[in-house]
């Protein structure tokens, strides 16, 4: 060996040199096997040749456990397989990186068993305490969040790593939690560590030709207990028993109390034990009984009652008292002292035959072998109207002698049937009180059992036994009464040892962890601790009775009976055959499969393949999975390497058809960074070779003469080519000359790049995995100009920007018939030429021309009828707007024609372009003989705007066109005012011969003018690409409509692409509104047509609906009526348009002609208002005079209420505030009508005075209150007289708590001297069910409810029945 010197000048070996040199790896594991590990961390600085196998090795020896008992899985992907444990592969090959950077693992247990310990950890560690490694090791115990369990609150000193036990060490599994089954899981555990109750489920013998398994509880329980038993598991689930209940997945997000979960869960599986051995065994083991009595004081005459019970209720604290009990024994005693009954609550003797003192009180008569002590902590707090969790400490003894709480007397004591209701004669004692609820035997339906019928059978009385119980299980609630987490404290009577069962965690635990469930605040409370103050302590205590002779010991496994010998087999061979499965899962690769079908196109599936399984037989595999055979032979498919986000081929895989795919995949892994590809070929073809390195190059042939693209070729070539090696191989694929080809790059969207340096590589000029190139090879004249001037740019330009897009026309149109006939016979024509080609037919401005007379005709009749009064002004107005009331051209086409859509649009648009002229310039039409007056640009703007005649022809949503008419001539309003005073006054008017300037609020409003600053159209500044085509009608929803299909640049504005559809829609871009259709199906309008279709894209769709379109400075508003008092106060009425600069009354001017059409509302201007609407609330009042967007803020689909008012409007200024008042009548338990309340400030004094005017109430004796919540603010009348603020001690309503600042606010008020009424239960009852109905109907709750949680129900015909009558 060769020796050379260290840093120290001692010679070291060379090979020890080179490990030193070697790169590191950190690892850091995480063991996630055990709640007290969880957070503990194992950190190894390893060489990077280290193997997975000595990984293993050290990591075992780290962490004490036997090498091979556990799995390594990453800690990013846990769902990756584990690491091989016998892996040859050296951590830099298997994906570990170096170099100081960490490496995350996570210690999971092994085919869910826990890792098992070294032999001599144990003693290691107790013998010469904590090494190292340990102390790094041990963080503490594991913290449960919000709910802290038994393992997560004990921190006992002595505890160390080498310490906490696990399954392995305590034999014990736990129970998995399903979400909220916590209180379940403490309760099964529980019932399992009895002896007595365990033995006598193993004795039962289930047939399962008398009952289904999966609904026999009994069964489930057995199978279960029989798992805790004998599985290998870590943790077993409970689904197959929460099954058996009946219960759905929901149950499992639903708490439930432990003490109520044991009353019905015996109540259940007493009715399945019925006619069987085990019928009586729940009142055997837990059922006591005590008497209920009353002695008369002056002659000794005792009633009593004699009662059963399951557990007994020990409250925390008296009713009422300050100081809490401080034990067990001390609440039981308070449990049976008498009350003394006297003065108004005295009890009537049947001896006496008078009204005599009395005592009242219980006492025990037999106490069950197993005793239930519930200890209450749940209360409620009748101040704060909350329920409680009351944290006392309460100590409790590990033996418990019952002698002193025993009746003495109850041989003497007479036999009575037991009665239904465990209350004694006088309802007001608290014993009654707290017996009602625990011991009442006619409530199953509703506390949880479902059946027609229940008896109840008469007990016997047992003779009094020795009374030392044992205590054996604490079941612990850590959280507060708003919810929280249950788990168990339980003794084994094998060893005398105690166990914490918190859900899948099981560990030993301690007499002083026992101690710490007593309870206790660690700070000064109330008599009423929080609703949400968190502790955790016992609540519910099992003792067993101290008596060898029943004293049972657990059954061990060798002498089950033979039915549980047969299903522990049973369990065994299944979870062999889940190991297995398992195992066969982590050994599976799960990939992305792909296919280029030949018929099918592109299919998607996913490949699960074993590991060991060869290439040939995953491809046959796939060949099945994509449904090849007999379309193409097996031996014309391979799988090949494939990234699917980049489209390329990595790699083909020749030669390796017997190589396994764990190895050709890189290993087991939960997700792959590639996909592979089903190749498919024809017989007569043969594969090509990918190999890695190279990149894939998809290249578009270009004819420039037919500017068309063709379809992609695949070339493969490599990075280090040069542009002229690659022309050449292009040539020898597509078949083009490579002196003259011309290659342009699209490295990314719509970035072109022509390759025209012959030695640059392809790697300089940016070629990447897979890239797209188009190539073209004329001999023409555009090689010679700049690239960007090119046609062949222009035409590729044109190409990465056209998107297709389907247009839904409306069915009943102006020239529907003639635009078919249009779309038709132009639908063959395909691109369209750059050079705009005109074509052999008849003239677009012959057809405007035709169509121009036509409808001037009928605008001028119509308008001579509607104003007669201004025919000039009409006939003007039309004149100058022709152009706009076109329909779609009715001359049939040259059948021998070939012309293109868009050379018809661009005709059009130079037709319009001749019509509109430029600024100031008089412009006249030798076609059309009439010609435009000389007009400023503002005229020129509002020509293209709507008539009301076009308004009717188009049967408009509004009629208020032409108040944004700009003529010459004012149009006279119904107010008397023209519309210059509304609009062209608000404007910033330029002399003649110069543009006109918006205001900003205009330039930020929701619509654009649809021509620019010089007074052209914008859709004419720059041409973009248009061709429309007939579209099929896939989608059902579009049967009734024409559908288009059209290929239109981007890049086009909204306004421009309006112009081209106009002959497709039969109507000027003016009169139809375009609709963008999203997800689900839902519609909004582009406005803005100064926007491009940027944010479009493919197969977006598109509707077009008749309407005039909105122009600049005008919103579209939806309008609700207001109904104050009604249930729904908030109803729809009509789509109507505002405009910048009108007045609030000229909107109501324009908007009552349309309610009164379209809602049949026949309204009188001065009767109704105007008003804020935000959501569902009314707002602010409008007043006549306010101008929209001045006065009050307007925005694009804006809403607004309407208001009918029974009297003329009595707001006049904005000083003053509207608020709704409504009174409330305790003594009668009603509320009044709504009433307004007009106030000249926010003065809560004037407020107080009008509302006593109004009501007659003395001042001094009205209080008020503030609704809350939605409008109308309502509430339960058993709610309103406690829950609202009523009179707050402010003087302005505008601070807090009221904080009314604008109109609309509801306010209650009352009497103070009115008393409320008293209800009976049954009167609350009734009343409550109608406000429940009632506040249902408004969508408001009724937060009163004698029970808000939902019932513990256990359904012994596997489900729940439905009940017709329930809401």
């Amino acid at each position: 060996m060769e020796m050379v010197p260290s840093e120290e000048n001692q010679f070291v070996s060379k090979e020890i040199q080179n490990a030193a040199e070697e790169p590191r790896v950190l690892c850091i594991i995480q063991d996630t096997t055990r709640a007290k590990t969880i957070n503990e961390r194992l950190t190894l600085n390893l060489p990077a040749s280290t193997t997975l196998s000595r990984l293993h090795e050290d990591v075992a020896r780290k962490a004490g456990y036997v090498s091979g008992t556990f799995d390594l899985v990453w800690g990013h992907a846990p769902d990756m397989p584990p690491l091989d444990h016998n892996g040859a592969m050296s951590l830099s090959d298997s994906g570990f990186e170096s170099g100081g950077k960490r490496n995350f693992l996570h210690l999971t247990d092994k085919d869910g068993e826990q890792p098992q310990n070294a032999p001599d950890e144990s003693a290691t560690a107790e013998g010469s305490g904590l090494d190292d490694t340990s102390q790094e090791r041990f963080i503490g115990p594991l913290p449960r969040e919000c709910t802290p369990g038994c393992s997560g609150d004990y921190s006992s000193s002595s505890y160390s790593y080498s310490s906490i036990l696990n399954k392995s060490d305590t034999g014990y599994v736990g129970l998995v939690n399903q979400a909220m089954t916590c209180y379940l899981n403490s309760l099964l555990q529980t019932l399992f560590m009895t002896p007595e109750f365990r033995n006598a489920l193993y004795n039962w013998e289930f047939e399962e030709s008398e009952e289904d398994p999966v609904t026999s509880i009994p069964f489930q329980l057995q199978r279960l207990f029989v798992l805790l038993q004998t599985s290998k598991k870590r943790a077993i689930e409970t689904t197959d028993v929460t099954r058996s209940f009946g219960w759905d997945s929901s149950e499992a997000w639903q708490q439930h109390d432990i003490q109520e979960l044991c009353r019905v869960m015996f109540d259940a599986l007493e009715q399945k034990w019925k006619q069987t051995e085990q019928a009586d065994l729940i009142n055997q083991l837990y059922q006591g009984k005590l008497k209920d009595y009353v002695r008369c004081l002056e002659c000794g005459y005792e009633s009593l009652r004699i009662d059963t019970y399951l557990d007994i209720p020990l409250v925390i604290r008296p009713f009422g008292g300050s100081q809490a009990y401080g034990s067990v024994e001390e609440a039981l005693q308070a449990f049976i002292q008498p009350e003394t009954l006297d003065g108004p609550n005295q009890y009537f003797c049947e001896r006496c035959k008078k009204k005599c003192d009395a005592r009242k009180g219980l006492r025990f008569l037999h106490f069950p072998y197993l005793l239930t002590l519930q200890l209450k902590r749940f209360d409620f707090d009748y101040t704060t109207m909350h329920r409680i969790k009351l944290n006392d400490s309460m100590t409790f003894p590990e033996e418990l002698d019952m002698s002193p709480f025993i009746d003495v007397e109850d041989e003497k004591s007479p036999q009575t049937d037991s009665c239904t209701d465990s209350g004694a004669e006088n309802e007001g004692s608290c014993h009654s009180d707290q017996m009602s609820n625990d011991f009442s035997t006619d409530d199953c339906v509703d506390e949880g059992i479902c059946l027609d019928s229940t008896g109840s059978t008469e007990r016997v009385l047992k003779p009094k036994s020795l009374l030392t119980f044992e205590l054996f299980s604490v079941m612990v609630h850590s959280g507060s009464a708003a919810g929280g987490h249950y788990y168990a404290c339980i003794k084994s009577f094998s060893d005398g040892q105690w166990y914490s069962f918190n859900d899948q965690h099981v560990s030993k635990i301690t007499q002083d962890d026992i101690r710490k469930t007593y309870g206790g605040s660690s700070v000064s409370r109330g008599y009423y601790s929080s609703a949400f103050a968190s502790s955790t302590n016992a609540y519910m205590l099992i003792y067993r009775l101290k008596d060898p002779t029943r004293n049972a010991k657990y059954l061990a496994v060798e002498d089950f009976p033979e039915h549980i010998k047969r299903l522990v087999q049973k369990e065994k061979e299944f979870e062999e055959h889940e190991k297995r499965q398992r195992e066969i899962e982590r050994n599976t690769c799960k990939i992305k499969l792909f296919c280029l079908h030949p018929v099918k196109t592109m299919m998607e599936s996913k490949l699960e393949v074993h590991k060991d399984k060869t290439l040939r037989e995953a491809t046959e595999m796939a060949y099945n999975l994509m449904e090849l055979k007999g379309v193409v032979p097996l031996d014309c498919c391979r799988l090949v390497k494939y990234d699917e986000f980049h489209e390329y081929l990595e790699r083909s895989y020749e030669g390796e058809e017997d190589t396994p795919m764990g190895l050709l995949l890189g290993g087991v892994k939960s997700s792959y960074m590639f996909d592979l590809l089903l190749e498919t070929r024809r017989p007569e073809q043969t594969f090509q070779p990918y190999k890695p390195g190279e990149v894939m190059v998809k290249v578009h042939v270009v004819d420039l003469k037919c500017e068309t693209i063709g379809p992609p070729i695949s070339v493969r070539a490599y990075l280090n080519q040069t542009i002229t090696e690659f022309k050449q191989l292009i040539a020898q694929s597509t078949g083009l000359s490579a002196e003259t080809m011309r290659v342009v790059l699209e490295r990314c969207y719509n970035d072109l790049r022509l390759l025209y340096v012959p030695n640059k590589t392809l790697k300089a000029e940016g070629f990447f995995r897979s890239n797209k190139v188009f190539v073209e090879s004329s001999e023409s004249s555009d090689h010679q100009v700049a690239f960007t001037d090119s046609v062949l740019w222009k035409l590729l330009d044109r190409h990465g920007n056209t998107i297709r897009l389907l247009v839904l026309l409306p069915e009943q149109s102006p020239g529907t018939l003639a635009n078919r006939t249009l779309c038709q016979k132009t639908a063959g024509d395909s691109d369209i030429s750059l050079d705009g080609s005109k074509a052999n037919r008849k003239s677009v401005e012959a057809i405007l021309e035709e169509s121009t007379e036509k409808l001037k005709n009928l605008s001028l009749q119509q308008q001579q009828q509607q104003q007669s009064s201004s025919t000039s002004d009409s006939q003007k107005s039309s004149d100058t707007s022709d152009f706009e009331h076109i329909e779609s051209p009715t001359q049939e086409a040259d059948s021998n024609s070939s012309m293109c859509v868009a050379a018809d649009n661009r005709e059009l648009e130079n037709r319009i372009r001749t019509t509109a002229g430029s600024s100031g310039g008089t412009i006249s039409d030798p076609e059309n003989q009439f010609a435009c007056e000389e007009r400023s640009d503002s005229e020129v703007n509002n020509d293209r705007s709507t008539s009301s005649v076009d308004s009717d022809i188009l049967s408009s949503s509004h009629s208020s066109d032409t108040l944004c008419n700009a003529d010459s001539g004012a149009i006279q309003l119904a107010n008397g005012l023209d519309s210059h005073s509304i609009t062209s006054s608000r404007r910033s008017k330029a002399h003649e011969g110069k543009k006109e300037t918006w205001d900003t609020a205009e330039e930020d409003s929701g619509t654009d003018s649809e021509y620019d600053d010089n007074g052209k159209s914008k859709a004419e500044t720059q041409y973009m690409y248009f061709r429309a085509e007939p579209g099929s009608q896939d989608d059902s929803s579009w049967n009734a409509q024409k559908c288009l299909v059209v290929h239109v640049d981007k890049r086009i504005t909204l306004a421009a692409f309006k112009q081209n559809l106009e002959p497709y829609v039969g109507v000027t871009s003016t009169q139809f509104k375009v609709f963008r259709v999203y997800a689900n199906n839902q519609e909004f309008e582009s406005v803005r047509l100064s926007e491009t279709l940027s944010s479009f894209s493919d197969d977006n769709k598109i509707t077009i609906r008749l309407g005039r379109a909105l122009k600049k400075g005008e919103y579209r508003v939806k309008v609700y009526q207001l109904l104050v008092g009604e249930a729904e106060p908030c109803k729809f009425l009509v789509d109507t348009v505002f405009a910048k600069g009108m007045t609030v009354r000229q909107s109501k001017e324009e908007l009552l002609p349309q309610l009164k059409e379209q809602c049949k509302l026949d309204l009188s201007i001065d009767r109704v208002r105007l008003r804020k609407k935000t959501w569902k609330n009314p707002g602010t009042v409008f007043l006549d005079y306010h101008v929209y967007e001045e006065d009050i803020s307007i925005s694009s689909n804006w809403e607004v209420f309407l208001e009918v008012l029974n009297e003329p409007e009595k707001m006049k200024s904005m000083s003053q505030l509207a608020v709704l008042t409504r009174r409330w009548s305790p003594s009668t338990m009603k509320l009044g009508s709504f009433q307004e309340v007009i106030l000249e400030s926010s003065s809560v004094e004037e407020l107080k005075e009008k509302l006593s005017e109004k009501s007659g109430i003395p001042l001094e004796n009205l209080e008020f209150a503030k609704g809350r919540g939605t409008f109308p603010c309502d509430i339960s009348v058993l709610e309103i007289h406690q829950d609202l603020d009523w009179n707050p001690k402010v003087t302005t309503l505008n601070v807090w708590p009221l904080y009314i600042c604008d109109d609309g606010a509801v306010v209650y008020y009352r009497d103070s001297t009115e008393e409320l009424m008293e209800l009976s239960e049954d009167e609350r009852n009734e009343l409550m069910k109608k406000e429940s109905s009632r506040l249902l109907k408004t969508g408001h709750k009724v937060s009163y409810s004698p029970r808000k949680e939902k019932a513990l129900k256990i359904y012994l015909d596997g489900g729940p029945a439905k009940d017709p009558g329930q809401d």
